[in-house]
């Protein structure tokens, strides 16, 4: 893999990416049973780890790692989950000047994980209240948005927000992740603003379905979400990622590891692949950074403790 240049562009802007979206703790609690025995019967799991999740947050976290100047907005609450999330950025080297501490409480994720799949209920707290008026403009050479579905308020103006950072010269990406609804509406007004969008498969096989009315392999699905103008870099799990760009489809292989936990391992593809961008390298070569940054990811708990640096790749 040709990973040149060595180091992003120079730029004016304080930072090379902003992420917009959900920050949270998460427990994952490793070797969780199929069925949960109510009745306050207490069942054992063979692991538990307090770590910091949300997509924006790992996605965040990752691109730091890559060398990359990143800045943090989104919403956590006044309580101890909120300072743990302001903590951990920060300690991850991601600028949390431009997030919000309001009244309500922090989101918090319980991840129930069963070797390579896993259940993830959240409490969402303060993620519905931020909207596009709590995002700083100009910030950044590229802007990353997550959680779209867990964020109506900020859906509601992302359209405004994306189309006035393009307008000013930066690059944007969007990571929707699970609808918990499963309606996977309102896409089709923020995608023509979006320069690169980043579902897993399932995600572009049910938003494709969700526009052309019926369903479709995932090759057809990138390129029906293409037709609206992004690039789409979909993760494809052991088959690893594929790209749908002005009509051509480009695929790369998985990288062969047995994984510790999947936990984030999407953001850190996201993560990869913005940062492989920003320093001017091919379609496929960002494809293989993206997939090797997900790949390594697996390797320890939680989402960002084996996030790999632009050396280690």
């Amino acid at each position: 893999m040709r990973l040149s240049p060595s180091d992003p562009p120079d730029s004016t802007r304080a930072f090379d990416l902003l992420v917009i979206g959900d920050a949270n703790p998460d427990v994952v609690l490793s070797g969780a049973p199929r069925r949960l025995a109510y009745g306050q019967r207490e069942q054992l799991v063979s692991g538990g780890d307090l770590v910091l999740g949300g997509s924006g947050a790992i996605t965040a976290c990752g691109a730091a790692r890559l060398g990359l100047r990143v800045a943090f907005a989104g919403r956590v609450g006044d309580d101890a989950a909120g300072r743990f999330v302001l903590d951990a950025l920060s300690a991850r080297g991601v600028d949390v000047t431009h997030c919000v501490v309001g009244p309500r409480p922090t989101a918090m994720t319980v991840v129930l994980a069963d070797g390579q799949d896993r259940a993830i209920l959240t409490s969402p707290g303060c993620l519905p209240d931020l909207t596009a008026d709590d995002v700083p403009r100009g910030l950044a050479r590229h802007v990353h948005v997550s959680s779209y579905f867990l964020q109506p308020a900020l859906a509601g103006g992302l359209p405004g927000l994306l189309a006035e950072e393009r307008a000013g010269g930066a690059s944007t990406s969007l990571d929707t992740n699970d609808d918990p609804a499963g309606a996977w509406d309102g896409l089709a007004g923020v995608l023509p603003e979006v320069d690169v969008f980043l579902p897993n498969a399932a995600e572009a096989v049910a938003i494709a379905a969700r526009l052309a009315d019926q369903p479709l392999p995932v090759e057809q699905a990138a390129a029906r979400l293409g037709a609206l103008g992004p690039l789409v870099a979909v993760k494809d799990g052991a088959e690893g990622a594929l790209a749908w760009d002005a009509g051509r489809i480009v695929r790369v292989p998985a990288v062969p590891l047995e994984p510790v936990d999947t936990v984030g391992a999407g953001d850190s593809f996201n993560a990869g692949l913005i940062a492989a961008r920003l320093r001017g390298l091919d379609l496929r070569e960002c494809l293989r950074v993206a997939v090797t940054c997900g790949s390594l990811s697996t390797q320890a708990a939680g989402g960002t403790a084996a996030q790999p640096t632009w050396k280690e790749l």
